[in-house]
């Protein structure tokens, strides 16, 4: 049986309902968001499409200047192991890449680690807060009643 072709756009108008039932069908649990106004802040995005459906995606965010961030790469379940992802990330690389930044980062999982090893990043340290977790003074950073840090 012949593989589907898969179409790649950068851009293409795409609606929440699309990018929800394929968030749905990636990510158990994942609930029902507006992408549009995300995507209306984003550098670009990437999708990937069988036909009419929607079976890829992925985000670019930036900080307006040097530094791009990829976000929420996502293919069906049925459509794993085909490359669609590693093509989404290559095409969100030559995105950013012709917007002007000069890296593009990325988090994730370790389970996610030989994927994005394979499409070229290099494996750094960072940092993570989950701003909807507990109170950062309960982790150890003082803050003040507006979030900020308290002076001296």
């Amino acid at each position: 049986m012949a593989l589907p072709e898969v179409a790649y756009k950068d851009n293409p108008p795409v609606t929440d309902e699309a990018l929800n039932a394929l968030f749905t069908d990636a990510w158990p649990g994942d609930s029902p968001r507006d992408f549009q106004m995300v995507l209306s802040r984003s550098l670009g995005y990437v999708c990937a499409y069988v036909g009419d459906r929607l079976v890829g995606f992925v985000n670019v965010a930036w900080d307006g200047g040097l530094h791009a961030f990829l976000l929420d790469t996502t293919v069906r379940p049925d459509m794993r192991r085909r490359g669609i992802g590693r093509q989404l990330v290559c095409r969100a690389c030559n995105l950013a890449r012709r917007a002007g930044a000069e890296w593009l980062h990325v988090d994730y999982v370790p389970e996610y680690k030989s994927f994005y090893v394979s499409c070229g990043f290099r494996e750094t340290q960072a940092g993570l807060i989950n701003l909807q977790g507990q109170e950062n003074s309960e982790q150890g950073i003082a803050v003040d009643a507006e979030g900020g840090a308290p002076e001296g």
